[in-house]
Order: C-alpha cells, then sequence, then structure tokens
C-alpha cells in the first residue's frame, strides 16, 4: 500500500464542540484535524476527513469522510503501473522516466550511502516479509514523539 496524508493543523481555538461517535454511542472530544489522503495504489483515490456541523439546533461538529476511488466510480479494470509504463515506452513518452541528469543525482546521494553500509557492520538493515506493514524497528521511529503511524 502507498499513500500520501496530509494533517492539516488544528486551530489554535476551538469555536464548537465537537462530537465523535462509534455506532450509536457519541461524546463529546476534542476536534479531531482535517486530513487528505491521496491513495497511490492499490486502490488509486481520494479521501478528506474533515468536520462539519451535525444537522441539529446545537453547534456541535462531527468528523466525516470523502472518498472517491478510480474503481468504485469507472467499473472497468484499471492498467497494472507496469503496464502503463510499458505503453509509454512504446509511444515514445518519457514523461513519467526520470532524466540522465535525474539519476546520475540520485546516486551521488545513494552511493555513499551503500558504502557506508559495506564498511560498517553495525548499521542494521531490518528485513521484513513481503505484503507486511514493514518492520516492527520502524514502530520506534515514533516511540520519543507525540506523531503515529497513520491509521484509517
Amino acid at each position: 500500500m502507498a499513500e500520501i496524508v496530509v494533517q492539516f493543523k488544528t486551530p489554535p481555538l476551538e469555536f464548537f464542540r465537537t462530537v465523535e461517535c462509534d455506532g450509536d454511542v457519541c461524546d463529546l472530544t476534542k476536534t479531531q484535524p482535517n486530513v487528505i489522503v491521496f491513495c497511490i495504489q492499490p486502490e488509486e483515490g481520494i479521501s478528506l476527513k474533515f468536520s462539519a456541523k451535525r444537522p441539529a439546533l446545537q453547534v456541535q461538529v462531527e468528523s466525516v469522510d470523502m472518498d472517491f476511488t478510480y474503481a468504485d466510480t469507472w467499473q472497468h479494470t484499471l492498467p497494472e503501473a507496469y503496464e502503463r509504463l510499458l505503453v509509454d515506452v512504446m509511444r515514445g513518452d518519457s514523461t513519467l522516466f526520470m532524466r540522465s541528469d535525474e539519476v546520475q543525482t540520485a546516486w551521488k546521494i545513494v552511493d555513499p550511502v551503500l558504502r557506508a553500509w559495506e564498511k560498517d557492520n553495525t548499521i542494521p538493515i531490518h528485513q521484513y516479509d513481503a505484503g507486511s506493514w514493514g518492520p516492527k524497528e520502524a514502530d520506534a521511529l515514533f516511540e520519543s514523539t507525540d506523531t503515529v503511524w497513520w491509521d484509517r
């Protein structure tokens, strides 16, 4: 799965009471930040999570979702990433490919890192199973912060 998640800052002042509901159970809570998610693969789409005023006499807001997926909107099968890439190659369309100067610059950055790993075996490279959410060691990135992995 590949997604780009943009979480917007919450306003410094909360003018409205926020209601969070789980099924039929609702409770007042702190305002949740607005979030936009660009789903790259396997299901391309865009979703937006934001606060909206509940349809009632009280001024209360609740988190709501807006979701768009290509598969739900257009019912035909989308081509795989490499299918699109190969078609672009056959058409001579290079817009999705890196230029040679970009490749050279990328290697100028990556090559020293690879050489450092070869020289110093104390720098761990964490393995993980294909299809998993990655190595458990990645969770340590957020242990000393208030940041968390995005979870739908």
